[in-house]
């Protein structure tokens, strides 16, 4: 509700620099004229929820896991509009927690910098790879900005971290698609981690090369291809290192393999306008 200009000036004029006291009785006395008068109602009276905390839990998660129609969900005898209400409030949730840290109970990790924290302290080699989902549908303006040069259709992208046993450890928010993947990560703050958490290393696969140029020795990609004519030893010993990285880096491709289990994460249904930085982190 607009606030008329006599009611900004009484507050402005009795909340100058006085006690927090008299602050917050001009305050009430300034949002009782705007109500006019006082309170008619309780504090927390109103419609209250149909669904309690665990089944608006429960019907997120049959949501994310099925990708079931809000609808079809009101199996829980109340309406769709209270279905769709839960499944917002329950995203935004499981999303603020963050992720669970292996063996540390109760410690979560909502940010980039507190992966590499965790990795620093722990002595744990990352895995970092980027996912492609199906994104919005042509016919819009803008589209360019989302068409995957690899997958030639509109996408939308995601950077993965995981641990060595495949445990998620962190998601980036959605990108589009023709973003590159070292772009894409960049965006994210991976420059300042490396600056900041020295001895953690990443792996990484071919798609960032100009990350391992630019972080020698921490950014830590597949060896490159012998020329035409070497040595046979030479090459010998190429396709056992890139064996051997793409053995240790096998596991973040589990923890995306693991993502798909969730139908919500295999197709971008929505607006392109309507992705929100947690849309992969719940």
């Amino acid at each position: 509700m607009p606030v008329s200009s006599g009611s900004r000036r009484l507050l402005v004029q009795g909340c100058g620099d006085g006690p927090p006291a008299d602050r917050r009785f001009w305050a009430g006395l300034v949002v009782s004229r705007v109500r006019g008068g006082v309170r008619r109602r309780a504090q927390g009276a109103g419609a209250q929820y149909r669904l309690v905390f665990v089944d608006r839990l429960i019907v997120t998660l049959i949501h994310l896991r099925h990708d079931l129609p809000h609808a079809v969900l009101v199996l829980f005898n109340v309406d769709r509009p209270t279905v769709t209400r839960a499944v917002g409030e329950i995203r935004r949730l499981l999303a603020e927690r963050g992720f669970a840290v292996p063996d540390r109970p109760g410690l979560r990790l909502r940010t980039l910098e507190d992966v590499f924290a965790y990795a620093q302290a722990e002595g744990v080699e990352l895995r970092l790879d980027a996912t492609e989902i199906p994104g919005p549908t042509a016919g819009r303006g803008g589209r360019r900005a989302f068409v995957s040069g690899k997958k030639k259709q509109n996408t939308m992208k995601a950077t993965v971290i995981a641990d060595h046993q495949g445990r998620t450890l962190w998601a980036d928010g959605l990108r589009p698609g023709r973003m590159d993947d070292a772009t894409a990560v960049r965006a994210a703050g991976i420059t300042g981690c490396f600056q900041h958490f020295d001895p953690v290393e990443v792996l990484l696969d071919d798609g960032y090369l100009s990350l391992s140029r630019d972080h020698p020795g921490r950014a830590l990609t597949p060896s490159r291809k012998p020329r035409s004519g070497a040595l046979p030893g030479r090459v010998e010993q190429w396709e056992r290192d890139r064996h051997s990285h793409s053995s240790d880096r096998i596991t973040v491709e589990h923890a995306l393999a693991d993502h798909r289990r969730w139908k919500q994460l295999m197709r971008w249904t929505h607006r392109r306008d309507r992705a929100a930085p947690d849309d992969r982190r719940w």
